[in-house]
């Protein structure tokens, strides 16, 4: 299988003001920032990152569409486009594809605890009603539902079910993945404290939440690692670069922590949206300290 979504996906925040509105400008800034100075290889906009469960239906599709806008195809928009109800996650991506996405990546319904069964007809469902390629999330963390190895490959049957994001943190699902479903669906890293162990495994394809503040460095990992193979200098590079995708995967406070090192880079995007609580000053200090140290990303 040819693999289509190689190098770097950033999840990215969505920007708001400081009266708590979205903010246009910023994203659009943000955006720019990944993809001229980044180079990193798609956006992904409405993610969980993107804190698509806190905005509201016109906020999600103007964020997507400012997205599509500001791209203006230079790399693929791939936006997230989940929700609990089948029947509003396939309203979304038709919105979606009308706005020109590339695809959507669609998270389990986050509430319910689905059953195999409930997860196949789901995304079997949103396939045959959306003309677009569709990424299945697992995320177990966020969703509370784990889409087994064998649900996977009977996903995998569905011509524009082309891609998974694998998000459980446990290496064994890339073998049996593969076992399961040979080359008919492509399995990308979603778990950034094992990219360098899931490239090594024949991944190619990265969807990373902390790109939004450490982009050229995940790049730069996915370089030596994926296109010069040159496995002793990723090793070194990942050796430097992982607390950050440590503090990212396990504080669970991956939404603060990438508004607050953007602030600290001199690039800010506001606050997270309530619920969700701005880092802490102990979490702030972790991660100065983190961005201080980090490698040049040449």
């Amino acid at each position: 299988m040819d693999k289509k979504y190689t190098g770097v996906y950033v999840v990215v925040c969505t920007p708001f003001d400081e009266q708590g509105k979205l903010d246009e400008l910023a994203l659009r800034r943000h955006i720019r920032w990944l993809v001229d100075e980044c180079k990193v290889h798609g956006i992904i906009p409405c993610g969980s990152t993107g804190e698509f469960a806190f905005l509201s239906e016109q906020e999600r599709k103007q964020v997507v569409a400012i997205t599509v806008d500001e791209v203006h195809r230079q790399l693929p928009v791939i936006a997230g486009s989940a929700a609990c109800a089948t029947a509003e996650v396939i309203a979304y991506s038709r919105y979606y594809q009308d706005l020109g996405v590339d695809g959507v990546m669609v998270v389990p319904s986050y509430y319910g605890h689905l059953s195999q069964d409930e997860l196949y007809y789901h995304y079997s469902t949103i396939a045959k009603n959306v003309a677009l390629p569709v990424i299945v999330y697992n995320n177990p963390g966020t969703s509370g539902s784990d889409i087994l190895p064998a649900t996977v490959a009977r996903l995998a049957e569905i011509d524009n079910i082309v891609a998974l994001k694998e998000s459980a943190g446990i290496m064994q699902r890339i073998v049996d993945i593969n076992l399961l479903a040979g080359d008919k669906i492509e399995v990308l890293c979603g778990c950034d404290t094992l990219a360098l162990e899931m490239f090594a495994m024949g991944v190619v394809g990265w969807i990373a939440a902390p790109a939004n503040v450490a982009a050229r460095q995940c790049v730069r990992l996915y370089e030596l690692m994926v296109e010069q193979q040159d496995y002793p200098r990723a090793w070194e590079y990942y050796r430097q670069v992982r607390p950050l995708f440590d503090l990212f995967e396990n504080s669970g406070q991956y939404v603060a922590l990438a508004k607050a090192g953007l602030e600290m880079l001199g690039r800010p995007l506001g606050q997270p949206r309530k619920p969700l609580l701005p880092a802490s000053p102990e979490l702030r200090a972790r991660l100065q300290t983190l961005l201080d140290s980090m490698p040049s990303p040449c």
